[in-house]
Formats: structure tokens, C-alpha cells, sequence
């Protein structure tokens, strides 16, 4: 057999293994489909590769996001409301339906007034984060350290930052934390990028037929109202679909109502799917990818370069700290995707089979975090190693090395500096 035909033919295996493992993972625990929403996964998680001989870990730097939330806008919870009541007026809702509406309308009642708050399992997921950090990194936080933490300006984030300093100051009274929640720092912490707009608008009419293929609401309906001509004719079946999904991904930041399951409105597939049209949609919106110029993740090069500014001081000053931010998986997201963790720089433009590649999921359920740990050696001399930590995993960098998953900091600095400088030329987008 041709030698390029047997390489087509192994990709084309790994490519539908990488499906399989997809749905796979979402029939173990369909929450996962939820993408964005998916709390933050902290059960079983691994065992940490010890420092090297002769290393101990002095300094980390941070990016989360807040923790699990209420949903942004009133709109997502009333929508799907109404459109069920329009059958219940007119006596179409199956039995189910009418279970769901139900549901539907005290979890409404519950979010009135919370517009986007974090919920009581989003302050639990941080103050969990915090405990670990301070378990697995002692020396990091351990007597007088200095730990600056900086929030974005938005309330779920400045008190997912205070959950997390509340416990490590429990843990270690002597800490010298100081926090901060300011408009001045959001050129880095939040960045209002011009060029992303324009980028994401020129890339739209590639993922919008994709809502055609992958979200057919016809079984879907079926299973809330009586009536299929009526559903077609009187329901806006895609978007109710799709709002619902959101709805009852998120169910499960709350105590309330994680244990409250609603995933039984979505076969197998049509959960999958969804996902797939989210992942694509995240991927335009945030991935490193010639649709949009390959440009988009550098919304977040201020970010990475406080990251490497926060390195170096940290590095002369000597001493163990911390630097810890605090905000949003719009800024997650893209971060991850310009530093390549695990990948996330994959390039494409083939958001047919993006799913087997690219999985957003993996990256930024609620409190996702970045976690960047660096060590010097012991006696003074010798190289400042760096390991990279994406929610609490050990991670891989677009960088060689031969003491993996730890890296030469100078090795990423250098890889991370000509990235920088390298930021691609922004055409102009034509209307």
C-alpha cells in the first residue's frame, strides 16, 4: 500500500478515535457537554509529578476564571418559559413537558435579581482550588510571601478571588496578600481588543451553516409537545433547542438543582452536536485559526506578557510569592490557545472535523485556571525550571525538553517573547 495512503489511514483512525473518546466522555457524564457551563471537574484528580532533585517550586502565576454562575441575562431563563407555555395554552405539552415547565418556572424564580452571581458551588470551587494550591505547593505560600491578587471588575470574579485568599490566609495567617479589583488593569486582566470584532464578523457566515446541520430540533420537540405540526409551525424550535441546553447545562451550579436532571430531553446525539456547534463557534471566537487571521488569541498578549513580567520580577527578587488573577473564560480560552497548551494553538480551517482536535470543553469549564509553577535549584545555580498546570492538570507546552512536563524557563521565555513579536499582520476586513 502507498506509503501516503496508509499515513491518510492512520489520521483518519486517530481522527475517529478522538470522536469516539468525545461522546465517550459525555455518556459517562453527559454534564460535560455543557462546554462552558461544565462545573469545574475537581474530583479524581492526578497525583503531581514531584519537583525535580534538588528544585523547589518558589513562585506561581495564575489565571482563573470566576467559579460557577447564575446565567447572563434574564432572557435565557424566560425564553424557554414562554415558549413552552404558547403549548401549554393551547394543551399540546406532552407529560414531560409539563414536568419541565415547571422545573423551568422555579428555577426562573430562583435566578430573578441573580443576573450572572456567582452560586454557592462556584464560591466552593475556588475555596477548594485554594486548598489545593497551598497542599501541593507549600514552599510557594508558606511564611511572609507576598500574594497579589487582581480581579476583573465584575462581582462573580472579585469573589471568587476573596474565597480563594480567604482560605489560603486560613491556611497561613502570615501571608501578605493584597487585592485588587480595578479598571486600570484590565488592558491586561480583560482586554477590549479592536481588531477581534471585525475578525470574528468576517468568519460568521463559515460556522452559520453549521446551525442548520447539527441542531434539528424535530425529536427534541417531540418529546415536550403533543403536536408536531403544531411545535413546527407555533415553537422556534432551534432556538428553544439550543437556550434550553444552556439552561439545563447549567443546572448543575447550583446545590438546588444539581441533582435535577433535565439531560433526558436530549438524546446522545443531538447533545453531542450541540456541543460540536459551541466548540465551533468558541473555536472562531477564541482559537488560533486562519479564519480569522490566526490573530484572535492575541487579545490575550498583554496577559501573557504580566505572566512573563511577573516571572522575571519574581526571579530577581528571590524569595517564594505569588501572582493570582482572577476573571473570565473569554480570556482563558485565547490565553490558552496563544500559549499552545496541550495543543489548544491547533490551526484549521476545516470546522467539519474540528471536534477531533479541538475539544473548548477541556479548557474552560467554570473556574477553569492556568497555573504557571516555576522552581530554582536548591543551590543557587543552575537553570529556573517551569511546569504549566491547566486545572490542576500537568500540561504540555509548544516547547522542547527533556525533563518533561517541566521546561527551561529561559527555553519558553525565549518561545513565548519571538510569539509576541511575531503578532501577525491584521488585513483589513472587507464588508
Amino acid at each position: 500500500m502507498h506509503m501516503k495512503r496508509v499515513a491518510l489511514l492512520l489520521l483518519l483512525g486517530v481522527a475517529l478515535l478522538a470522536q469516539a473518546s468525545v461522546k465517550d466522555e459525555f455518556k459517562r457524564d453527559i454534564r460535560r457537554s455543557a462546554n462552558n457551563y461544565w462545573a469545574y471537574p475537581d474530583q479524581d484528580l492526578p497525583q503531581l509529578t514531584p519537583a525535580p532533585a534538588g528544585y523547589t517550586p518558589f513562585f506561581m502565576n495564575h489565571y482563573g476564571r470566576h467559579g460557577s454562575r447564575w446565567l447572563i441575562g434574564q432572557r435565557l431563563y424566560n425564553f424557554p418559559v414562554e415558549q413552552l407555555e404558547v403549548g401549554e395554552r393551547n394543551g399540546k405539552l406532552t407529560k414531560r413537558g409539563k414536568e419541565v415547565l415547571a422545573i423551568l418556572r422555579d428555577l426562573r424564580e430562583s435566578a430573578a435579581g441573580r443576573d450572572g452571581e456567582l452560586s454557592d458551588i462556584g464560591a466552593e470551587q475556588h475555596q477548594g482550588i485554594a486548598r489545593r494550591m497551598f497542599e501541593n505547593f507549600p514552599e510557594i505560600f508558606a511564611g511572609k510571601a507576598p500574594v497579589r491578587a487582581r480581579s476583573t471588575v465584575v462581582i462573580r470574579c472579585i469573589l471568587s478571588m476573596q474565597n480563594e485568599v480567604d482560605v489560603l490566609k486560613s491556611l497561613n495567617p502570615d501571608l501578605q496578600i493584597s487585592t485588587d479589583a480595578s479598571k486600570a488593569e484590565m488592558w491586561y486582566m480583560n482586554y477590549s481588543d479592536p481588531a477581534v470584532k471585525p475578525l470574528r464578523e468576517s468568519a460568521y457566515p463559515v460556522f452559520d451553516g453549521f446551525k442548520e446541520k447539527l441542531v434539528n430540533p424535530t425529536k427534541f420537540l417531540a418529546r415536550l409537545f403533543t403536536d408536531k405540526k403544531f411545535a413546527r409551525d407555533s415553537i422556534k424550535g432551534q432556538d428553544l433547542m439550543i437556550d434550553l441546553f444552556d439552561v439545563v447545562g447549567n443546572m448543575q451550579s447550583h446545590h438546588q438543582w444539581e441533582n435535577v436532571d433535565l439531560y433526558d430531553l436530549y438524546s446522545l446525539d443531538e447533545a453531542y452536536n450541540l456541543w460540536r456547534y459551541n466548540n465551533l463557534r468558541w473555536y472562531v471566537f477564541s482559537g488560533e485559526t486562519p479564519l480569522t487571521q490566526c490573530r484572535v488569541d492575541f487579545m490575550e498578549a498583554n496577559l501573557l506578557r504580566s505572566f512573563i513580567a511577573d516571572a522575571d520580577y519574581a526571579i530577581d527578587r528571590g524569595g517564594n510569592s505569588a501572582s493570582l488573577r482572577f476573571g473570565h473564560e473569554s480570556v482563558v480560552l485565547p490565553l490558552v490557545c496563544l500559549m499552545g497548551i496541550n495543543g489548544a494553538d491547533y490551526q484549521t480551517t476545516d470546522l467539519e472535523t474540528l471536534d477531533r482536535y479541538w475539544q473548548s470543553y477541556k479548557i474552560f469549564p467554570m473556574a477553569c485556571n492556568v497555573q504557571m509553577v516555576f522552581y530554582r535549584p536548591n543551590g543557587g545555580k543552575g537553570d529556573i525550571l517551569v511546569k504549566v498546570l491547566l486545572n490542576e492538570h500537568e500540561a504540555t507546552l509548544p516547547v522542547k525538553t527533556d525533563i518533561a512536563p517541566y521546561y527551561r524557563w529561559k527555553d519558553v521565555r525565549d518561545f513565548y517573547m519571538d510569539k509576541l513579536s511575531r503578532q501577525p499582520y491584521i488585513q483589513p476586513i472587507i464588508k
